[in-house]
């Protein structure tokens, strides 16, 4: 039985999460209420949307959450809530409710970094892992390659310059005329296709680079389609998303591979909502594998936002000693620094 329960509130975007968690590695809970239903016939998220749906199911998650534990607020050691980088009006529903929650029931609050949580998803899944390891956390937000040097003390190897991995499948899909949302659905086009169909160009940036950039990537793919039209010309859809998903993994893999020699380590993960892209996982296993790499990656409930992961950072948080007071506040652009 775990000595430590954590409960953790996540609302960064459009899920509705939380879970408790035991000792950052048992999952007693983890309840997540979806926006995907109400927000697909606007074609994606709209914020205000999303706070309001986040105001009307976050009590109850967190009921359920603690019913699906079997434990009261008695049991709980600490509350842990994501309060930054994400939608500001989402995260503030999260943040707003983890403070009454804490000010109410005396339970000690930590803040919680939305890329790390995602980086933590990897405890959970692996009870055996451990730092040091380098992580490639890719999602519509962010794409990121972060050195976890021991816990809470990691270093930021790489980042994207422009466009975030998710956020090139999702414009990409759009384009294609794919339903919300738009990653999943285009995966599903692509295993019909060709991945070498269309040379379509890899950023590799300048020598030795562990940046990203998928804004040239993403205009290829329209000046393709345009010229075809202008050509009189019907694109084959399948071969389009096939060969577009593989040159954003090739160098989605290949800069992580590079950022672990680098940083000297033998083991890379993965996480984040498009690391639940089977294409992505399978490439990535098979060239650490090459490599001789040990590679880590969540299983896809724990790779789209949810409180678990942000309840496992939470633990470790509280070990430390790092607490939130009852101004704490929420951030729309929140940098990933070192914590000491």
């Amino acid at each position: 039985m775990p000595d430590t329960w954590v409960l953790g509130i996540e609302t960064s975007c459009d899920e509705t999460s939380a879970a408790v968690v035991g000792d950052g590695r048992v999952i007693a809970s983890s309840v997540i209420s979806s926006q995907i239903a109400v927000h697909r016939r606007f074609g994606g998220v709209v914020p205000e949307v999303a706070s309001r749906q986040h105001l009307d199911r976050i009590t109850f998650v967190v009921d359920e959450a603690l019913k699906e534990a079997g434990l009261g607020f008695s049991s709980i050691s600490c509350l842990a809530v994501t309060v930054g980088p994400g939608l500001i009006g989402a995260l503030l529903v999260g943040v707003a409710a983890a403070k009454a929650y804490s000010y109410a029931l005396k339970i000690p609050l930590v803040p919680v970094h939305h890329l790390e949580a995602h980086l933590y998803a990897n405890f959970l899944a692996h009870p055996e892992l451990e730092p040091p390891f380098v992580c490639l956390v890719v999602s519509g937000g962010h794409t990121s390659l972060i050195l976890l040097q021991d816990h809470l003390k990691y270093r930021l190897l790489g980042a994207t310059r422009d466009d975030a991995a998710g956020e090139a499948f999702d414009k990409i899909a759009r384009v294609l005329g794919l339903p919300y949302p738009g990653g999943p659905a285009l995966e599903e086009l692509a295993a019909a296709g060709d991945p070498c169909a269309i040379p379509f160009p890899r950023a590799w940036l300048e020598e030795g680079s562990t940046d990203f950039s998928f804004s040239g990537l993403k205009t290829a793919v329209i000046n393709y389609l345009n010229r075809l039209r202008e050509e009189g010309t019907s694109p084959y859809l399948p071969d389009v998303a096939a060969s577009f998903q593989a040159a954003i993994v090739d160098v989605l893999v290949e800069k992580a591979l590079l950022a672990a020699k680098k940083a000297g380590v033998g083991k890379v993960a993965l996480a984040g909502g498009v690391a639940s892209n089977s294409t992505l996982r399978r490439h990535f296993e098979k060239r650490a594998a090459e490599e001789g790499l040990d590679f880590y990656f969540p299983e896809k409930r724990l790779c789209t936002d949810n409180a678990a992961m942000v309840a496992c950072a939470g633990y470790y948080h509280y070990l430390a000693g790092h607490r939130a007071s009852l101004s704490q506040e929420a951030f729309a652009h929140y940098p990933l620094v070192p914590c000491e």
